[in-house]
């Protein structure tokens, strides 16, 4: 899964206004969502949340089933437990530019862009992104990619999953 968030931001470099977009900083993330073999298969809940040591942690991307009617979706938000207890709970959902609907089984593409969405601009320093899945009648698992950013040179990180999420890599990258 990649998340691509694009649009101008205006960042103040060198006294004036200049467009950031060009030097905007992106995570480009790619998940995948394995087939499961399962006699009652449900998509899973997905939360994508960015940790950095002395930070609040930032959710970027929650996957719950948004069509439930009057919201009844967020009441199963819970269990993806490690989100819901490091920053989850704390949020009003559905949050524009970050709740989403469930997904297939898949790959899929999405891209974070600084000031965008829950991103938040990062700063020289160690960072892991962290991908939780949780499925009715089925299992839980996260995925953690911690990766250093200077501030100008691109890193990349990848791990897979065991059963509930498959290959998982960022692209971090001005």
């Amino acid at each position: 899964m990649e998340f691509r968030l694009t649009g101008l931001t205006i960042a103040a470099i060198g006294g004036g206004l200049i467009p950031a977009a060009a030097s905007a900083q992106t995570i480009d993330l790619t998940v995948s969502l394995p087939q499961l073999s399962v006699a009652e298969y449900h998509r899973p809940y997905v939360a994508v949340w960015i940790e950095k040591e002395g930070a609040a942690p930032r959710t970027l991307s929650v996957w719950y089933d948004v069509n439930k009617r009057n919201n009844a979706g967020t009441r199963w938000l819970r269990d993806v437990r490690m989100w819901w207890r490091a920053t989850g709970r704390a949020g009003t959902y559905p949050a524009d530019g970050i709740s989403s609907a469930t997904r297939a089984p898949g790959t899929h593409k999405l891209s974070f862009t600084a000031g965008r969405g829950g991103m938040p601009a990062l700063t020289p320093g160690s960072y892991t992104l962290v991908i939780e899945a949780a499925r009715e009648s089925g299992g839980r698992e996260v995925v953690r990619l911690p990766f250093a950013w200077n501030g100008s040179k691109a890193v990349s990180a990848s791990a897979k999953g065991q059963s509930e999420l498959g290959a998982v890599t960022l692209n971090a990258h001005r």
